[in-house]
């Protein structure tokens, strides 16, 4: 991702789904006005997800996803098929691709039975309508259009469809500007270790220092031994400190009581919309007995350094805090189990490549089998005992 390019988080998220040679592909490349999708009469060429951020009018950044046919036979057929249901789990605006020659089918009507479920917004799309001679929209659903990929037939329709089912009000959540007025400053504790990426800051504390200047405020940025100094030397009070999860216990000693604490994780819980579900998670560790299975989730796939947070400073600060035997599973990118009742605690990172829909999905996929959800920051500031402090700028959550 360059510098200036819009994070997949942050994007509108429009998955392409349909049965096998419906004219998926071939629309997508219609939408996206490029060849990103290869294209073949063969029935399953498509066999994994492909996705392309790119900017679409009149929306603005978006994130095009193309998926396999969710009529693929077979055990890798079948195999094709989860995965095209795992991208709706992140989906903003589902378009369902239909042939127009065959006409609606059972897996089409699943698909449409599972968006409704879902609560995602869908548009049916019936594709080769130059072959059906119908080439005039004559659906008086706002969410159907008739479209030939091939003819680039009602393409600009269809965009304004997408645009339109998108939830009209802006999203108000923000980051932490919300907690700051014009004029106020923030200190930022930002580690540089061997976890650090070499020559620029991780994508939570580039949105976050975003935020906070949209809030006409101020961001200082030190690390974790330079907090201190900063303080003193400030001659005024932060409205807030944020600090890397990693070293809550140095940075709360360092950072006075009357100074407001918390961390990008937990700013970023309450961001995606489960910090209140993180907070109550949390408290599960006190409980966590010999031979329970915690799962620890990333939502992205990185270059594990030889003391990675998430599979080995968590696992060993949950078993010294707990003295319990504890058994840890670890899973990363897309892959997240639908299976999580043996669980007694999913604990995620901050999620800051995933976006809000799919960490609600995640959230909730725990909540209805019982289990508890939270994340780091919030699971480490629990352990370090200073939990109440890092939220009390959140009031209710204790």
């Amino acid at each position: 991702m360059g510098m200036n390019e819009t994070p997949s988080s942050e994007r509108t998220h429009i998955g392409f789904f349909g049965r096998r040679n419906a004219g998926k592909s071939s629309l997508v490349n219609a939408v996206t006005g490029q060849d990103l999708v290869i294209v073949s009469d063969v029935k399953g060429t498509t066999t994994d997800p492909v996705q392309k951020a790119m900017e679409l009018l009149p929306l603005g950044p978006v994130l095009i996803i193309d998926t396999p046919g969710i009529d693929d036979e077979g055990e890798l057929g079948m195999l094709r098929v989860r995965k095209a249901r795992q991208v709706l789990n992140k989906t903003d605006v589902a378009v369902l691709v239909i042939d127009a020659q065959e006409g609606k089918k059972t897996c089409d009507e699943q698909l449409i039975k599972l968006f409704e479920e879902k609560k995602v917004p869908y548009i049916i799309t019936w594709n080769k309508c130059d072959l059906t001679g119908t080439t005039q929209n004559q659906t008086r659903e706002k969410y159907e259009v008739y479209v030939s990929a091939r003819q680039k037939i009602n393409i600009d329709t269809l965009k304004e469809k997408i645009a339109a089912s998108v939830k009209s009000e802006e999203s108000n959540a923000r980051i932490v500007g919300d907690l700051l007025k014009g004029g106020d400053f923030v200190v930022l504790v930002v580690p540089i270790d061997k976890a650090a990426p070499k020559g620029r800051l991780i994508l939570p504390q580039q949105q976050t220092i975003r935020d906070i200047l949209e809030a006409d405020a101020a961001a200082i940025v030190v690390k974790e031994y330079e907090l201190r100094e900063t303080l003193s030397a400030l001659g005024k009070k932060p409205a807030l400190v944020i600090t890397d999860s990693q070293v809550f216990a140095k940075v709360s000693a360092d950072t006075p009581a009357d100074i407001p604490l918390t961390s990008f994780s937990i700013l970023f819980a309450r961001y995606k919309g489960f910090l209140r579900q993180a907070v109550h998670g949390a408290k599960t560790i006190d409980s966590l007995e010999d031979g329970d299975c915690v799962l620890i989730c990333e939502g992205c796939t990185h270059h594990r350094q030889c003391d990675d947070i998430g599979t080995v400073k968590l696992p060993r600060w949950i078993r010294n805090y707990t003295a319990r035997k504890i058994e840890f599973e670890f899973v990363s990118g897309v892959e997240f189990p639908d299976e999580l009742s043996r669980y007694k605690l999913v604990l995620h990172c901050g999620g800051c490549m995933l976006n809000e829909r799919e960490m609600r999905y995640r959230e909730k996929c725990a909540a209805d089998q019982d289990t508890p959800f939270t994340n780091y920051g919030t699971a480490i500031a629990f352990m370090q005992g200073i939990l109440p402090r890092c939220v009390s700028i959140f009031p209710g959550l204790i």
